[in-house]
């Protein structure tokens, strides 16, 4: 399969650059998977597409506010730092312009927090070790900006719109985006009508913006990243497989890390680790069921995702329709469920 198989044409108005200014006021495309037949709602009608006994799977990964300007100590220059990775006090960080932090540098950020660059790997991330007077988190809460996608150019004006109302486990570069819909309202009927809900973690890398650049999908190399299922979600899970009902997750970080963990027979297991699962036609999927997830980018491998819980031409067709119908696309655009 060609990755051109998975392109589609966008106008560049489209690509949603705020949130709504409710959370579950964005638009639904109800999408069957088999038949392809849609229904165009709004957010808050997913209750009447769940029923009791559904299991939804959200993702409670937090977003950092991983970007960051200091400066040499002594000089004036700007430089932006994005963390990436941290071990103990050494974070990973893409830096520009990275020409100016060599190693030793040190880097000022405020009276509070200051770094020397300690190391410079092959593709030219700089490690930097920090030194800090006070909480490290408050104190990057306090300076930090949310790492927005890069088709995303204006400034977002509440941090906590780039969260969703679940967010709990810092370590994402980047938000689960189908949680962004829900409000803690909407959950609350939700769990009144008999839905389970259940958490799972999976931190967002950079990685997921990163373009497929070969011809043939199957050439692509997955980008890696944490997850942690817990043995109280594991059970939950079971026992929805068990009595029939469906695994329904929200958003493409929750199937990686549902798909990554279960057997062939559809059970999971309490696990952490790293994955780097590329999921794409002709999958077969071992446990979820149906999806709710945002609109994605031509060509990538979240189209690819969903295109295999359906099919290429159902999806595209969608697609196709969400374009006429003036949806709005990618991160704060509007939502999906593919059941």
């Amino acid at each position: 399969m060609k990755t051109k198989d998975f392109y589609y044409d966008l106008p560049k108005e489209l690509i949603a650059q705020h949130p709504e200014e409710k959370r579950d006021h964005s638009r639904l495309l109800v999408l069957d998977k088999e038949s392809g037949e849609m229904e165009h709602k709004h957010f808050y009608d997913i209750i009447d597409y769940l029923k009791k006994g559904d299991l939804l799977v959200l993702n409670d990964t937090k977003v950092m506010p991983a970007r960051i300007y200091g400066h040499r100590e002594g000089k004036e220059e700007k430089i932006e730092f994005l963390l990436l990775n941290r071990k103990d006090d050494i974070w990973e960080c893409l830096s520009k312009p990275g020409k100016k932090a060599k190693i030793g540098s040190k880097i000022i950020f405020s009276d509070k927090l200051s770094a020397e660059v300690v190391d410079i790997s092959e593709d030219g991330s700089r490690f930097l070790k920090f030194e800090y007077d006070g909480i490290f988190e408050e104190i990057l809460d306090e300076l930090g900006e949310m790492p927005l996608p890069p088709y995303i150019t204006e400034k977002l004006e509440d941090k906590n719109r780039y969260q969703t109302v679940y967010a709990r486990e810092e370590g994402s570069a980047a938000a689960p985006t189908a949680g962004l819909h829900f409000t803690k309202e909407l959950l609350e009927k939700l769990k009144d009508k008999g839905v389970e809900i259940c958490y799972i973690t999976l931190h967002v890398g950079l990685g997921t913006f990163r373009p497929v650049k070969v011809e043939n999908v199957d050439e692509h190399e997955m980008h890696s990243e944490f997850y942690v299922m817990t043995k109280e979600v594991a059970d939950k899970i079971n026992a929805a497989k068990d009595r029939g009902s469906r695994v329904i997750a929200v958003g493409t970080t929750s199937v990686r890390t549902v798909e990554s963990i279960a057997n062939e027979d559809g059970r999971v297991c309490e696990k952490s680790g790293f994955t780097n699962i590329f999921i794409y036609p002709p999958y077969k999927f071992k446990c979820v069921d149906a999806l709710i997830t945002n609109f994605h980018l031509p060509e990538s491998t979240l189209l690819m995702l969903v295109s295999s819980l359906s099919s290429r031409e159902i999806i595209l067709k969608a697609y196709e329709e969400a374009v006429k119908e003036r949806y709005r696309f990618f991160s704060f655009g509007d939502a999906m469920f593919i059941r």
